[in-house]
């Protein structure tokens, strides 16, 4: 029997790693760079490209995702291929999850941990073919990935491949997407469900259309030629005009990720924590046959995660106006330390900032009593709450 169900807590991948990169040459521009300059957007470092962080208002990019659709740059993630008759093999070794039982046409989020059970990064997989899969890393940490899967490929008949430089990568997200894609592609879309993917025409241009985003929202990601980026931009603003469609920066991705309780990679997962301290266990597959790297200590972890977990992440909700902010400690009513934010913003939806934390288990029930965050020296209330703060109804 397949396993082919998306373990996600996120739909496909985005850079979420560190927003400023530590490279000292000048960051890399996507195809896209002379389109979000001449829409006046404001550009960042992120990840060792120039990416738009806004193009005005960030809260109203939110809002447009949440009520209509937003186009998202995302060309900076890091595309991998591993093909061959032992590719699958390959990716059961390498990763957590279970790929080789994966279907052609569909796609997995799961991880490549250390050796030590500690998470290198989040991924997601799509089989293309029999003998071919699409490794999709964080930009951050896309050098790192390569790295290791080509390490670790070393006995396989598989081929692990740096397909970075081949690949541009197009979001639409939001609950007009359907609507507007399917203005410019013949692809069933209505049956395409949620992680999934197959190859099509958008606009007149070839694309793997996968259905998978990191915004909560239903939405598609386009990956093609960079040669093509441009056009399929421009394509998807005119089909998305009536529809409210506006282009998205990496500051709205980030409320959007966090009010959906998505993970970010060098936030809510580092090398220092395992997918079981991250209450994300259920993507690896202890189950299946054969050694993986990091096997030992993830079923320590998971054993330990069963009993009592040293800790847990939950979600908080200020009642005040400040926002807590990633690093920031959480405490309890005697001011005694519990945890730590990883993340933190203004919710555009809510109305109130909100915050993912890591705390003792005693203390992550939602609607825990005495919880705050020291901001600054000022202990700040919060709720204790479950993730996500926000799930799209339909």
């Amino acid at each position: 029997m397949t396993d082919d169900t998306p373990d996600a807590p996120r739909a496909a991948h985005t850079s979420r790693a560190a927003h400023t990169s530590h490279a000292t040459h000048a960051p890399r521009a996507t195809a896209l760079d002379a389109v979000h300059r001449a829409l006046g957007a404001t550009m960042t470092d992120f990840a060792g490209w120039s990416m738009p962080l806004r193009y005005g208002s960030e809260r109203a990019e939110h809002q447009a995702v949440r009520t209509a659709a937003g186009l998202f740059d995302l060309s900076h993630m890091g595309e991998v291929t591993v093909e061959g008759p032992a590719a699958g093999d390959l990716l059961d070794h390498a990763l957590v999850g279970r790929l080789g039982a994966l279907r052609v046409g569909r796609a997995r989020y799961t991880m490549i941990c250390d050796a030590n059970g500690g998470i290198l990064d989040d991924l997601i997989v799509y089989r293309l073919a029999d003998d071919t899969f699409l490794v999709v890393a964080n930009a951050a940490n896309a050098a790192t990935v390569l790295a290791a899967l080509t390490e670790r490929g070393a006995g396989f008949d598989a081929a692990v491949r740096d397909d970075r430089d081949a690949y541009a990568l197009l979001a639409v997200q939001g609950p007009a997407s359907p609507a507007i894609l399917g203005r410019l592609t013949d692809a069933d879309l209505p049956g395409l469900k949620y992680y999934t993917g197959l190859p099509g025409a958008v606009a007149g241009r070839r694309a793997l259309i996968a259905r998978t985003g990191y915004t909560g929202e239903d939405g598609f990601e386009l990956f093609c030629a960079p040669a093509d980026a441009e056009p399929l931009w421009h394509a998807l603003t005119e089909a998305g005009r009536e529809d409210g469609l506006v282009p998205c920066g990496l500051a709205c991705r980030d409320t959007l990720r966090l009010e959906a309780g998505m993970p970010l990679y060098g936030n809510e997962l580092t090398t220092a924590t395992t997918p079981f301290d991250a209450g994300l266990g259920r993507v690896v597959k202890l189950d299946k046959p054969g050694d993986f790297v990091g096997r030992g200590p993830l079923e320590a972890a998971a054993a330990r995660a069963a009993s009592r977990p040293p800790r847990a992440l939950v979600g908080l909700v200020a009642r005040g106006r400040r926002v807590p902010r990633s690093g920031y400690p959480v405490v309890d009513a005697s001011g005694a330390v519990i945890g730590e934010v990883t993340s933190g913003a203004p919710s555009p939806t809510l109305g109130r900032p909100i915050a993912m934390a890591y705390v003792s288990p005693e203390h992550a029930a939602p609607g825990t009593e005495g919880v705050g965050v020291d901001i600054r020296g000022t202990v700040e209330p919060h709720d204790v709450v479950a993730l996500p703060f926000y799930a799209r109804t339909t």
